[in-house]
């Protein structure tokens, strides 16, 4: 049987029909990285919502578990603190081969920004990167400042693994048990809290119609193409 070459290939993309568990999510991830990784899958672009729960990242801090009872609280292994998940937030997990995209974690996290960034634009909403701030934020006018996107990565192998999480329509009280990415000083938002009415299915088309242009297919590192 002839070998698939899969630098060649597009990401898979699959969006999950029910809430997924966090556990699961996390098996899933690790087992197609880890597939990568051998060279014996592709890429995947895998779409979830989550029932309600919080993850910690490797820099949480356990004073930020404002209230530990609320929901269950998983440890993620990605970077960055304490986040929310749950219904009505789309979670975009990526699993990306660096080794046929530059091997820049920088340039890929700056990439997951501009993703998110694009497809916020085209629904009418001005995302905005902040220095020193994880995340993508919206500017509500007199100094006040909702992330209305997170941002959380792993990187294994030069494999990625998590990724992002935009706030569609989740109850947004829910993210009162955290203080979200240790941030006290800024609230969080979602784009129904913006008056964007649209659905999940919406919103999956708008990343999708984005993607291509920030992520565009890898290159092998063994093909001897020339450069049009």
């Amino acid at each position: 049987m002839k070998s698939i070459d899969f630098s060649a290939q597009k990401p898979e993309w699959r969006v999950a029909k029910d809430l997924v568990s966090y556990p699961e999510a996390l098996a899933e991830m690790e087992a197609r990285a880890e597939a990568i990784a051998r060279d014996d899958a592709g890429e995947l672009v895998w779409l979830v919502e989550h029932p309600p729960l919080y993850t910690s990242g490797t820099s949480a801090k356990i004073e930020d578990l404002v209230d530990p009872d609320r929901f269950p609280v998983y440890d993620a292994g990605r970077g960055g603190q304490y986040t929310y998940h749950g219904p009505g937030q789309r979670t975009a997990y990526l699993m990306m081969d660096l080794r046929k995209r530059g091997r820049d974690v920088r340039a890929y996290v700056h990439n997951l920004e501009e993703w998110i960034i694009r497809t916020l634009a085209l629904a009418g909403v001005t995302g905005e990167r902040r220095d020193g701030r994880v995340g993508i934020w919206v500017d509500r006018g007199n100094g006040r400042e909702d992330k209305i996107a997170a941002i959380g990565v792993r990187v294994r192998r030069w494999v990625t693994f998590h990724g992002i999480a935009i706030n569609l329509n989740p109850d947004l009280t829910h993210f009162g048990g955290i203080v979200p990415c240790g941030i006290a000083e800024h609230g969080v938002t979602s784009l129904q809290d913006l008056g964007i009415d649209m659905t999940m299915q919406q919103l999956d088309s708008l990343l999708a119609q984005t993607f291509d242009d920030v992520f565009p297919s890898p290159v092998s590192q063994d093909s001897n193409a020339c450069p049009l």
